[in-house]
């Protein structure tokens, strides 16, 4: 019922708000597992392809936004844990692979599940090298990848920003075809989970049109 409301009123009156020009839906299967990855530029990024994307889309999301108080605090772990987004501690290992292990739980069960490979936001506009958590899910969960590259997020809301600039500039979501990697299935698993995680930042990286900065974000966390 919630994502029926969100999808029939709230979703409209935030397009007309972001205005996002979307390439490629047609690229977008509507039925069985899907894993979304996308390059991080804002924090509205796990907002945009929500409404980008034509079906529910999960997210994991850092456990401060699970974790808030007052009235506002409640709000936003009300919202969150209605949508089915996945609370994961800044840095825990342990915590990061028990949210992916949700995740597959997600895929078994026909859904989409949306990840940064990259881990956090770029600062500097550049695409950064993934996290080879992706490449894990892909092999655990055999779910194919629909990858996404968003151009001019950070412009409606810059990192440190409190609110976005509503009615701004129109960013762009390019939705490239399904990627499969079965054929990666027979090669030892760090190879495999190393190769899977490079040809989605590659594929990324062409959609996005971001330089490639060669080296990992080192503030890299698992949340938004």
């Amino acid at each position: 019922m919630f994502y029926t409301f969100m999808s029939r009123v709230v979703a409209p009156i935030l397009r007309l708000l972001f205005r996002p020009r979307i390439e490629g839906l047609e690229n977008v299967p509507l039925y069985g597992p899907l894993i979304v990855a996308s390059n991080h530029l804002s924090f509205i990024d796990s907002f945009i392809i929500p409404l980008s994307v034509p079906r529910p889309v999960t997210y994991i999301a850092k456990a401060e936004y699970f974790e808030g108080g007052g009235l506002k605090g409640r709000f936003v772990r009300w919202f969150m844990t209605t949508l089915g987004h996945v609370p994961v501690q800044r840095g825990a290992q342990r915590s990061a692979m028990g949210a992916l292990e949700q995740a597959v739980g997600i895929l078994d069960n026909g859904g989409a599940f949306a990840i940064y490979p990259e881990g956090t936001r770029s600062r500097d506009g550049r695409l950064y090298r993934g996290r080879t958590g992706v490449g894990w899910l892909v092999l655990a969960s055999g779910a194919r990848v629909l990858p996404v590259g968003l151009q001019g997020t950070e412009r409606i809301q810059p990192i440190g920003a409190g609110r976005p600039r509503f009615l701004g500039p129109r960013p762009t979501v390019r939705i490239g075809p399904p990627m499969d990697f079965a054929h990666l299935r027979d090669l030892p698993p760090a190879k495999a989970r190393r190769a899977v995680t490079d040809e989605i930042v590659e594929t990324i990286g062409t959609l996005s049109g971001q330089d490639f900065a060669g080296s990992y974000n080192e503030r890299a966390d698992t949340g938004a």
